[in-house]
C-alpha cells in the first residue's frame, strides 16, 4: 500500500499533466467550422531536443558540391563513400544521407519519405544583406534553446508562450472526433506544442499502466476508489480546487476508456528497439490501434529524443543519436502499415535549430539556424526532396554571418501549414493557426 503522501502525490501529478493541456493563450479564438476530411489520420511529432546539425543529414554529392561541403565542414565532413545515395529531383548526383539512416533510405526510395531542405523560424523572406542590414524582422531570441524551442512548437516567433500549432489544428479538427477522449498525446512529458486554446491534451508515459496504480481489485482497494471519488465530486466552493478536481475526474475517465480499449487489441507483432524513443513510437502505434474504440478521427502525437547539442564531438555524438533515431521510425512505419494506417499517419521531425556549418573548438558545432528536415508516411509524395539547398560556402548568399549560419529558405509556418492541410484544415483556415503563412508566396509545398 502507498503512503497518503504518495498518493496525493500521484493524484496531482495527473492533475499537473491536465492542466498542462488547458493552458489558453492570446491567438483569438479559432473555430472548427470550416475543416475537411473524412476517415482517420494523425500527425506523429519527433522532436530532436537540442539542435540537430542537418549538415550530416543530407550532403550533395556532385562533384562541386560535396568539394564545397567537405571543405567548410572540415574535420566533421563524412566521408563521400559513407553516405547513402539518394535521388533528388534537378540533381544529376543526388545527395547522400548519413550511414545511420539505412531505414530512411529505403523508405525514401519507396517514395515514403522525403527530406525538406532548410527549414527555420521566420517572420518573413530574408536573405543576407537584409538580415545584416537590419532591415526586416527576425525571430526573437534566434538561438537560444528555450525561445527557439517554444516558437517552433507555438509558431509565435515574435516571442514565447501561447498556444502551440499542432494544438490549433486539433482545435479546427476536433470536430470530427466523436469523444471527449484528448486529440493530441504526448509521450514524452508536458508539450507547448500540443496546447489548444479550445482542446486539452494528455501525458503518456511509454509502457506505463494507466490512471492511478495504487487501486488494486481487493475490496479495501475498491473502498479507496470510491472515497477519491466523493473527494473529486465535493462542492468546496473554492473555484481553484474544483477546477482542478475537474482536471483530475477527466484523468481517471481517459485512462478507464483507454483501459477499456486496450483490453480488446490484439499484441502488435512489430518489434520496436529498446531504446527511449523506440518505446515512445510503440506506445504511440497502441494508442493508434484502438482509435476506433476510442472514437478518434484526427489524433496528433508528440515524441521526442534529446542530446542533439553537441558542442563538441559531434561526429561520434550524432552517429549514436542517429542510430537510436533511424531504427524507431522504420519501425514505427511498419507497425502502421501493420494496423492498416500507413496512408493516415505521417511522421516529421523539428528541432530548435540547426548548427554552424563551421566547425567549433572540440570537433563540434555551434548554434545556427536553418537545418533539414524528415517526413514519412505512405501519404507522402516520397522519393524527392522540397525546399532550396542552401549554399555550402561560409560567408556566401545564405550565411547569416561567416561561420555556416544557415538563414532559413522555408519557414516554420509552410512547413507546418503543408502538415495541416493534410491534416485537413482548410486554405481558408491556415492563417488562423499560422499567423505569418501569408508573408510567403508559396503557402503549402506540397510534400504531403
Amino acid at each position: 500500500m502507498r503512503s497518503r503522501r504518495e498518493f496525493l502525490k500521484t493524484c496531482c501529478a495527473m492533475g499537473a499533466a491536465g492542466a498542462a493541456g488547458l493552458r489558453l493563450a492570446r491567438f483569438g479564438q479559432i473555430t472548427a467550422n470550416a475543416q475537411s476530411g473524412t476517415g482517420y489520420k494523425a500527425l506523429v511529432c519527433i522532436n530532436l531536443g537540442g539542435g540537430c546539425d542537418g549538415n550530416n543529414v543530407v550532403v550533395p554529392l556532385s562533384a562541386a558540391g560535396y568539394q564545397a561541403y567537405s571543405t567548410g565542414r572540415s574535420v566533421l565532413a563524412l566521408p563521400s563513400n559513407s553516405l547513402l545515395p539518394i535521388p533528388v529531383s534537378g540533381a544529376p548526383s543526388g545527395y547522400g544521407l548519413h550511414p545511420r539512416f539505412l531505414s530512411l533510405q529505403s523508405l525514401y526510395n519507396q517514395h515514403k519519405a522525403a527530406l525538406i531542405f532548410n527549414v527555420g523560424t521566420l517572420v518573413k523572406p530574408l536573405n543576407r544583406a537584409q538580415y545584416q542590414q537590419g532591415l526586416l524582422p527576425v525571430p526573437k531570441n534566434l538561438f537560444s534553446h528555450s525561445d527557439q524551442t517554444n516558437q517552433w512548437q507555438t509558431d509565435n516567433v515574435a516571442g514565447s508562450g501561447g498556444s502551440g500549432w499542432s494544438g490549433r489544428v486539433i482545435d479546427i479538427m476536433q470536430v470530427l472526433n466523436t469523444t471527449t477522449f484528448p486529440p493530441g498525446v504526448s509521450v514524452a512529458g508536458a508539450s507547448a506544442q500540443l496546447n489548444g486554446v479550445q482542446t486539452h491534451s494528455i501525458s503518456v508515459s511509454p509502457g506505463s499502466t494507466f490512471g492511478v496504480d495504487s487501486f488494486g481489485s481487493g475490496q479495501g482497494d475498491q473502498a479507496r476508489q470510491a472515497a477519491l471519488q466523493q473527494i473529486l465530486t465535493f462542492d468546496t466552493g473554492i473555484s481553484l480546487i474544483g477546477s482542478a478536481s475537474g482536471i483530475t475526474t477527466s484523468a481517471l475517465k481517459t485512462a478507464q476508456d483507454v483501459n477499456a480499449a486496450l483490453q480488446g487489441a490484439p499484441p502488435m507483432t512489430t518489434v520496436f528497439p529498446n531504446t527511449g524513443l523506440g518505446q515512445q513510437l510503440k506506445q504511440v502505434a497502441t494508442i493508434i490501434q484502438v482509435r476506433a474504440a476510442l472514437g478518434m478521427s484526427r489524433q496528433v502525437f508528440f515524441a521526442s529524443m534529446g542530446g542533439y547539442d553537441n558542442h563538441t564531438d559531434l561526429i561520434p555524438s550524432q552517429d549514436a543519436l542517429f542510430a537510436e533515431l533511424d531504427p524507431a521510425i522504420g519501425a514505427f512505419y511498419a507497425a502502421t502499415q501493420e494496423l492498416g494506417v500507413d496512408q493516415s499517419v505521417t511522421t516529421f521531425t523539428e528541432s530548435e535549430f540547426g548548427r554552424t556549418f563551421q566547425p567549433s573548438t572540440g570537433q563540434g558545432a555551434d548554434h545556427a539556424w536553418g537545418s533539414n528536415h524528415i517526413v514519412v508516411g505512405g501519404a507522402v509524395n516520397g522519393g524527392n526532396a522540397y525546399g532550396t539547398f542552401p549554399t555550402l560556402a561560409l560567408g556566401g548568399p545564405d550565411d547569416t554571418d561567416n561561420r555556416g549560419v544557415w538563414i532559413p529558405t522555408t519557414s516554420l509556418d509552410q512547413y507546418a501549414a503543408t502538415l495541416a492541410a493534410w491534416f485537413g484544415v482548410t486554405s481558408a483556415n491556415l492563417p488562423s493557426v499560422f499567423t505569418n503563412l501569408s508573408n510567403f508566396a508559396t503557402p503549402t509545398l506540397g510534400f504531403v
